[in-house]
């Protein structure tokens, strides 16, 4: 795998995931103050980095943050 990581709880684009990290690096404010779904008209996913199926099939994923995909095979 290339682009994407499995540490247990779902696919995560390991490039996204770096930035993410980065940016709470310097993020003062609280989890609760930056989750905020309840107050938004539409859902956001507290990591931005989960990958998500393209096919049924589930053999491509693609990050709906930078859109890269790949093909997984033996999965």
């Amino acid at each position: 795998m290339e682009y994407f990581i499995n540490e247990g709880f779902g696919w995560l684009c390991r490039r996204c995931q770096q930035k993410t990290a980065r940016a709470l690096e310097t993020e003062a404010r609280a989890r609760f103050f930056r989750e905020g779904e309840a107050e938004e008209r539409e859902v956001k996913l507290s990591e931005p980095a989960r990958a998500r199926w393209r096919d049924d099939e589930r053999e491509v994923l693609v990050c709906p943050r930078c859109e890269i995909e790949e093909r997984i095979e033996g999965e």
